[in-house]
């Protein structure tokens, strides 16, 4: 039999305490989802609601189920166009390497520190001229631009891992460049490519820059922007923001918790097994 050591015992307390410091916001949205709005002007607030309310799910469910659906396709787009753009180039940078890698590559990581609001006012004067303001594909291409460079530089990296011999057996058995990366590349990639859309679509479903500045006066608005629309001039709908939220944090709770096995996988993971 083991004993717990008085340090191991401090370090559990001690990731007790920085897990409830971490997840304290989330308790917090859900306590406000649950208050009724005169009992958040109480001084001390309240930590545990006295008279659960259901008032701001009720507006979620009646309101902002569109807006849910249009963040649910722009995160889809995103993603299927991440893969479009991405897959294929960090298959040329790392499997055909072709001249000039280092500098693409330095490129990215480059594109990586640009802010946001300023790539949103570059998009906002080219979508003047375009027409693709206040549109869902102009979310779509704006979100992608963020997710893109990320990507490629992931996936290169999984892919210089893949070895050489399923490459050059693929060869010997007649398979050109497009057959490899469809058969061979992509599938030993799997891992890599979750991985790259859980991060591609939770980056667009949690957009407010882009979302504020590229649609505004949408008729079809992401979740992000249905919630700043509760925050008024003159009063704000707190239970009804914080309801949203914790509707709004389902999915990406769900697809963290699915995808994360497939993350932390390596990535040539059953590259040699059936």
């Amino acid at each position: 039999m083991t004993t717990r050591t008085p340090t191991s015992a401090w370090r559990t307390v001690l990731g007790i305490v920085l897990a409830a410091v971490m997840l304290f916001p989330l308790y917090w949205m859900l306590n406000v989802s649950l208050t009724r709005t005169q009992d958040l002007r109480l001084d001390p607030p309240r930590w545990f609601p006295s008279e659960p309310t259901f008032t701001g799910y009720r507006a979620v469910l009646s309101q902002q189920l569109p807006a849910l659906g249009t963040s649910l396709l722009i995160g889809l787009g995103t993603v299927l166009l991440t893969l479009a753009v991405a897959a294929p180039a960090a298959y040329a940078l790392s499997i055909l390497r072709l001249r000039g890698r280092g500098t693409v590559n330095f490129v990215l990581l480059v594109a990586q520190m640009i802010p946001a609001v300023v790539m949103a006012m570059g998009f906002y004067a080219i979508y003047v001229r375009l027409g693709l303001l206040n549109s869902v594909w102009g979310l779509v291409v704006a979100d992608s631009t963020v997710a893109v460079p990320f990507a490629v530089l992931l996936l290169s990296a999984f892919m210089s891992g893949i070895p050489k011999e399923l490459l050059q057996a693929a060869h010997v058995d007649g398979a050109g460049v497009g057959r490899v990366f469809t058969a061979i590349v992509l599938p030993v990639s799997r891992n890599s490519v979750l991985t790259v859309s859980l991060f591609a679509f939770l980056w667009s479903w949690s957009d407010f820059i882009f979302a504020s500045t590229l649609n505004r006066n949408g008729d079809l608005i992401p979740i992000t922007l249905g919630i700043y629309r509760y925050i008024g001039n003159n009063t704000t709908e707190w239970n009804s923001i914080m309801a949203t939220a914790v509707v709004a944090s389902i999915p990406a709770a769900i697809l963290l918790v699915v995808a994360q096995r497939y993350v932390a996988a390596g990535v040539t993971a059953g590259a040699v097994k059936d």
